[in-house]
């Protein structure tokens, strides 16, 4: 396979930092329909006021969610000391665990323990945070989220720069080096999704672009055609 390809089809993951909080189980609904207007997970970004400067959800929240719909959770833990804390998501049933590699002197460990707890393991990388120093370690991890924003805010500028951490990972998974799902999380909407996709990102964090729109369903539907539609081209 060449260089930024992917086998798997392009993910959409609606992200609910951008919904209506007093009503998130009808917001999850609205992006489980039928067919391309399915998401794929649901993400859900959990933030302390510590790491990041902003305060949003925790467990209680994302254990509610959990009952209210059946599309895979993707929670993005914002937070400190995620050793303490990401477990316990896992515990609750989400699917996917993602935490940042700046929170922690050893992800290995939290990795371990998120899937020990039931759940795929995901390390996130701010903007200015190098690829490099993580490469050896990411064997212990089921998903890279690159950070194409930086952290605490929706509805902020997509930083292109990042699509070359996207690409420099894309290249080693298709050597069959690593088993890695490539997320992409900021700024993601109809205008920046076409390059991201043809960088080599396999699944896209949409948050005011699935929510802004009165029909998400359908604008999770359009930014799939519209991924699916760039990496056709790539090649």
């Amino acid at each position: 396979m060449s260089a930024m390809s992917s086998p798997i089809a392009p993910m959409i993951a609606p992200s609910i930092l951008s919904a209506d909080f007093a009503n998130l189980a009808a917001e999850a609904d609205a992006v489980s329909g039928p067919g391309p207007s399915r998401a794929d997970w649901l993400h859900v970004d959990v933030m302390d006021a510590h790491f990041v400067p902003n305060l949003t959800l925790g467990l209680p929240v994302v254990e509610s969610l959990l009952k209210a719909t059946d599309i895979p959770l993707d929670c993005h833990l914002m937070i400190d000391d995620p050793g303490r804390w990401a477990p316990p998501y896992a515990e609750a049933g989400a699917y996917n665990v993602t935490f940042h590699a700046e929170a922690t002197d050893d992800p290995v460990a939290v990795a371990k323990d998120i899937r020990a707890a039931g759940g795929k393991a995901g390390l996130a990388l701010k903007p200015g945070t190098a690829l490099e120093p993580y490469l050896a370690i990411l064997r212990d991890f089921d998903t890279l989220l690159v950070m194409s924003v930086e952290p605490g805010f929706g509805g902020q500028k997509f930083m292109p720069e990042v699509l070359d951490k996207v690409r420099e990972i894309r290249t080693i998974v298709d050597a069959g080096e690593l088993r890695l799902l490539v997320e992409i999380d900021g700024g993601i909407h109809d205008g920046t999704i076409a390059e991201a996709a043809e960088a080599g990102v396999d699944c896209f964090v949409a948050g005011s672009a699935v929510y802004g729109p009165a029909d998400a369903g359908a604008a999770v539907a359009a930014l799939r055609e519209k991924a699916t539609a760039a990496r056709v081209h790539a090649h």
